[in-house]
């Protein structure tokens, strides 16, 4: 996956930017394969905000969060990513049956 982190007012340290790797490693769980993700940092008055847009096959989810706290922004903004690939999962899997049906059921 392909990590793109910026930052606006504050410095990407290596903790802060694996900690972004590591975290973005769960969207990988639920669909696949992330082609790339772009993730943008910001500071302003003691509020951090996380925006993100994680670019997949056939599909792309933009995030932000704010918070007091930078990891906890981070958090946030993941949790936001992961529910919308899990209904992106649900919505793209078959859930009808195609023999086992109850219309194909025999009267007995």
């Amino acid at each position: 996956m392909q990590v793109t982190i910026s930052g606006q007012h504050v410095e990407i340290t290596d903790a802060l930017r694996e900690y972004v790797r590591r975290k973005l490693t769960r969207i990988d769980r639920h669909f696949g394969p992330v082609i790339r993700s772009h993730v943008v940092l910001h500071v302003a008055r003691n509020r951090h905000r996380v925006e993100t847009t994680v670019h997949t096959k056939g599909t792309q989810w933009h995030a932000t969060a704010e918070d007091k706290d930078m990891y906890a922004a981070l958090d946030r903004v993941v949790d936001k990513l992961d529910r919308q690939a899990i209904k992106h999962k649900e919505k793209v899997v078959d859930h009808h049956q195609e023999e086992g049906g109850l219309k194909n059921r025999p009267n007995t």
